[in-house]
């Protein structure tokens, strides 16, 4: 009787894969590609004057349409006889996936999921969804201008385990054994010889975020990043670590908090607001780590690009379709 019981569940367990498989549905057969053409033309040029991306030229004249993708129109330059596309000198040219397919990944990008996850999400090979993402990652952190940051300004430090994933010449040369389990960072201040580098976090009040890895946390190290990103004169709120003792020196006005003491947050003029406080830093270190967990662990070679990423979409204030929005906006730029 237990045997036949358990026949019958597998025979279930059978049927349901079938049906699911017949009914199965996948993202990218869902969207149009001559919706995705007509938003990259409005977002490339958003006055509907195509320009020649070869000399500027507004003289274009249409010349039918790809072959293989029906959708993209073929231009011709009168002033320089160039010939080019709707993807012609843009991130997307030059690929074989479809432009649907570009522009899904990158939508999902900017719900924080992870190259396995937008594989499955696409039916697509996760060695050429990381590809893409990785190309497409780039491409918005290469064209994507550092935010200047001014009046109250917070700093603080976090250190990521990130040891060298992917790259086993690196974990060669770095004379430990490769790893089985998820790689444990050394105690105490990391650097990124011990595979825990140091992220400063700068931040302005009611403002943007530059977040940079750094080799290590020394006056020496921050005192450029601290310069090129804060206008001189800010105030800049820092806890008590020595590093940042300079920052008047520096041309910085500077309060701090003493952590050590229990202090986290003061009032010095008595209107009843702490004023004086990191806590809006420190809070997007909650946000940062929540944002990486899914990835499942970055190698420091790839950090940086991930934590630039992060700023962008931080500081877009955008979620859904308009942080895509934003992302083919300086994609396109």
């Amino acid at each position: 009787m237990l045997k036949y019981i358990d026949v019958v569940k597998q025979a279930i367990k059978t049927f349901e894969k079938i049906v699911n498989k017949a009914f199965d549905i996948h993202l990218q057969d869902l969207i149009s590609p001559q919706k995705a053409f007509v938003a990259l033309r409005q977002i490339r040029w958003p006055d509907g004057v195509v320009i020649c991306p070869k000399c500027g030229s507004i003289h274009i004249t249409k010349n039918g349409h790809d072959t293989k993708q029906p959708e993209k129109q073929n231009y011709h330059c009168e002033d320089c006889n160039c010939y080019f596309d709707d993807l012609t000198g843009t991130i997307f040219s030059g690929h074989h996936q479809p432009l649907e397919v570009w522009i899904t990944a990158l939508y999902l990008m900017g719900l924080n999921l992870s190259n396995r996850q937008i594989a499955m999400e696409l039916d697509l090979n996760e060695g050429d969804v990381q590809s893409m993402t990785s190309l497409l990652r780039e491409g918005v952190v290469e064209r994507y201008v550092q935010p200047n940051l001014s009046g109250t300004v917070e700093c603080d430090e976090v250190y990521i385990v990130a040891g060298h994933k992917g790259h086993p010449d690196k974990v060669a040369e770095s004379g430990r054994e490769p790893r089985c389990r998820r790689l444990k960072g050394a105690p105490g201040r990391g650097t990124l010889e011990k595979d825990k580098p140091p992220v400063i976090g700068i931040v302005e009040r009611n403002g943007d975020v530059v977040i940079e890895m750094l080799p290590d946390v020394k006056m020496e190290t921050i005192e450029p990043i601290i310069k090129a990103t804060i206008t001189p004169g800010s105030l800049i709120n820092t806890d008590e670590y020595a590093i940042y003792n300079h920052l008047v020196d520096w041309g910085f006005q500077h309060k701090t908090v003493n952590h050590g003491n229990g202090e986290y947050a003061r009032d010095e003029d008595g209107d009843g607001f702490c004023e004086v406080h990191v806590n809006t830093v420190e809070g997007l270190w909650s946000l940062l780590r929540s944002w990486l967990r899914p990835h499942r662990g970055i190698s420091q070679e790839k950090l940086p690009i991930y934590l630039r990423f992060f700023q962008f979409i931080h500081n877009a204030r955008r979620r859904g379709k308009a942080v895509l929005c934003s992302l083919l906006n300086v994609l396109l730029s």
